[in-house]
């Protein structure tokens, strides 16, 4: 397990609550399942304010620490099902994690794999969508978003970045925040618990790294054209600083959900 910058070692450890809120920056546990599947634009966020960032990948075998000691969590990507818990003996522990850290109030980002295994976690169904989404594509906000703390505000069509294969239904008490066509649960919000289907943290930069990935050429080849590689660094480079703004927008108000709930 990946433990905050070393420099900062007089930070490190769980958040001293008895000591108050402002004794420690925030510290955020980021679950990764793909060395490829970075948080980008959303650690540079989190690096650039001072905040604690401890990175767990138990694909490598790291355990998972205890959630309470965290302010929030970040759950990226990554190439497998929230189904398979009978072939990766981490993935039901992880869901365990995150299911226990929504229903306590605990803030929550998941982003493609992430959102799906958060909807799992709360006890929704994952399942293989009407097609496998890659490149840019257009949702839209749901009348919910109007008044989120992280997507209100936001224009109603908004173009983000998407390579999956699977869909979720939307969980009991769930609210939808942005829908697509045809598949339509794109994002979602569990109380403090958000779930983004699409990528808006992938950069032409970001891109290039998962394309020299050979699963991952290999499956955008198979899966839409030998073109394909070509066509989507073409328009992810035409859409990449309003997509930039997007996730920056949108994660920022997340860090002000974290302070917010940090502060009781």
């Amino acid at each position: 397990m990946e433990t905050p910058d070393p420099a900062h070692a007089d930070r490190l450890g769980s958040p001293d609550r008895a000591a108050g809120p402002t004794q420690l920056p925030p510290h955020v546990l980021l679950l990764q399942h793909a060395h490829w599947e970075v948080p980008a634009i959303y650690g540079d966020l989190l690096r650039e304010a001072g905040w604690r960032l401890t990175t767990c990948r138990p694909y490598l075998g790291d355990a998972f620490p205890a959630w309470d000691d965290f302010d929030g969590i970040l759950a990226m990507g990554g190439p497998m099902s929230a189904n398979d818990v009978d072939e990766l003996p981490w993935l039901g522990p992880e869901r365990r994690l995150i299911a226990e850290a929504a229903a306590a109030g605990k803030p929550f980002f998941g982003v493609c794999l992430g959102s799906q295994l958060l909807a799992a976690a709360l006890g929704a169904k994952v399942y293989p969508g009407p097609l496998r989404e890659y490149g840019v594509h257009e949702v839209r906000t749901a009348p919910a978003a109007q008044d989120d703390p992280l997507f209100g505000g936001l224009p109603q069509s908004l173009r983000v970045f998407q390579w999956h294969g699977e869909t979720f239904d939307l969980p009991a008490g769930a609210e939808l925040l942005v829908e697509g066509d045809p598949v339509r649960n794109q994002a979602f919000r569990f109380g403090r618990a958000y779930g983004l289907q699409f990528h808006a943290e992938v950069s032409p930069a970001l891109l290039t790294e998962w394309l020299a990935v050979d699963s991952c050429a290999r499956e955008l080849v198979d899966e839409v054209g030998a073109d394909a590689p070509a066509e989507l660094a073409a328009e992810l480079a035409t859409e990449d600083e309003r997509m930039q703004d997007l996730a920056g927008r949108v994660f920022g108000s997340w860090m002000r959900l974290v302070e917010t709930t940090r502060q009781g």
